[in-house]
């Protein structure tokens, strides 16, 4: 039709421009008789039928009309008052010449784009399909007790919001956990100690035998009710125990999977428990003394962690020894080692290596002191030690690595425990 188009303009602007018949033929000269000039009212002569002619001339628009054998391009050109039409015949040979390249050019188009959709498609959905399956891996790991992983959100906008609510519902199951861990740790103190104290004032009440004959009645029932407090406070105590280990077996794995980090002020933890035990110490009439805690002394274990395992150490004092016995808490620092001292004037303890072996007490209780110390302890890559003290009943010593220095060598953990019970540089008596 390009063809056509310019004939056509060739003609027309020789119509326009006056030609006569012999400019006329110079126009269409050429074209193989493929173009005709309608004059102004002729209708005959041409491929095109003399309705099609008026209508082009009196629409005075450009008209293509279908013909035996092709199409014609009418025009009508107008001079002055008078309008012509330009007739050109475009055979079906030429209509149809290049097609079949065009549409196998169509056809290489269509393919490449279904096939970059393919290829496009696949990349997000693979994507997707990555996305849901590492979260759906990472909350089996969660599930399995594994509270450290984490997803890295990626995927579609809902898959990355779905990751990002996920690592927050994980932080909150830590914190859930960290809070758990602590009342754990709470326990042995906010419970046991007012039982020890119980215990204690129970055994200064007068012997609960009733089988003297000479008692009178009001003093048997009397011993008696000693008797029953004695017994129920056995029966709190053995309730407690349980009630600790019980809670202690829930969470035992999570703890050794993912303990709980951090840096605290040791001296500051050591004051504010001996504030704590202070008042106890001060109803059984027990001296004590506090050495070292004047300054601070970073140590990588857990504010929680360590306030546990000091009382878990104190409450055994209070518990194993009788009223009245002093005991002092000392703290030390030096080459890279921080020495968290506890020693008592009692009876001390007869095989401290088998002690130390067992992690628990043959003398009915849950045998959680030396094991929380020393699971805090190792957590700061130390350890616990038991000797003789030179009060003359036992001390334990906590060793942790400072959280400022680096530890020498492990051979040094007994001389740090000896230099933590060394008597020299003590501070005055604070009781």
């Amino acid at each position: 039709m390009s063809a056509a188009e310019q004939q056509s303009a060739k003609v027309v602007g020789a119509i326009t421009a006056g030609a006569g018949a012999k400019g006329l033929a110079a126009a269409t000269a050429g074209t193989g008789g493929r173009v005709k000039v309608y004059g102004p009212g002729a209708t005959t002569g041409g491929r095109a039928s003399g309705e099609e002619v008026r209508h082009a001339a009196g629409s005075g628009s450009t008209v293509t009309e279908e013909v035996d054998g092709g199409v014609v391009r009418l025009e009508p050109v107008t001079a002055g008052t008078r309008t012509s039409v330009v007739e050109v015949f475009v055979p079906d040979s030429e209509l149809s010449a290049g097609t079949a390249g065009d549409w196998w050019l169509l056809l290489g188009i269509a393919l490449a784009l279904v096939g970059g959709s393919v290829v496009v498609v696949d990349r997000l959905a693979r994507g997707a399909v990555n996305s849901a399956r590492n979260l759906v891996q990472v909350a089996m790991a969660v599930g399995g007790g594994d509270l450290g992983v984490r997803i890295q959100p990626s995927g579609p906008r809902e898959l990355a919001e779905a990751g990002y609510a996920f690592n927050r519902m994980a932080d909150r199951l830590v914190t859930s956990r960290t809070n758990e861990r602590e009342l754990i740790a709470d326990l042995s103190h906010r419970l046991r100690t007012p039982l020890t104290a119980l215990r204690l004032d129970a055994e200064a009440l007068d012997p609960d035998d009733t089988q003297i004959i000479s008692l009178s009645p009001d003093e048997i029932d009397r011993r008696r009710g000693i008797r029953r407090i004695r017994q129920a406070i056995v029966t709190l105590e053995g309730e407690v125990n349980q009630l600790i280990n019980t809670t202690r077996k829930a969470v035992a794995a999570q703890v050794a999977a993912a303990p709980e980090t951090g840096v605290c002020d040791a001296s500051e933890v050591v004051r504010e428990r001996m504030t704590f035990w202070s008042a106890l110490a001060g109803d059984q009439n027990r001296s004590y003394r506090v050495a070292g805690a004047s300054v601070r002394i970073p140590v990588p274990v857990a504010r929680a962690e360590l306030a546990a395992a000091l009382d878990a150490i104190l409450g055994n004092v209070f518990r194993y020894t009788p009223q009245g016995t002093a005991f002092e808490v000392g703290i030390s620092r030096r080459d890279g080692w921080v020495a968290v001292r506890v020693d008592d004037a009692g009876p001390g303890i007869p095989d401290p290596e088998n002690a130390m072996q067992r992690g628990q007490s043959n003398q009915g209780s849950t045998g959680l002191g030396l094991d929380i110390a020393r699971r805090a302890a190792q957590s700061a890559g130390g350890s616990v030690s038991l000797d003789r003290a030179a009060m003359g009943g036992a001390s334990v010593v906590m060793l942790f690595s400072d959280a400022e220095a680096t530890p020498k060598q492990a051979s040094r953990f007994g001389l740090v425990g000896r230099l933590a019970r060394e008597r020299g540089g003590r501070p005055a008596r604070s009781e």
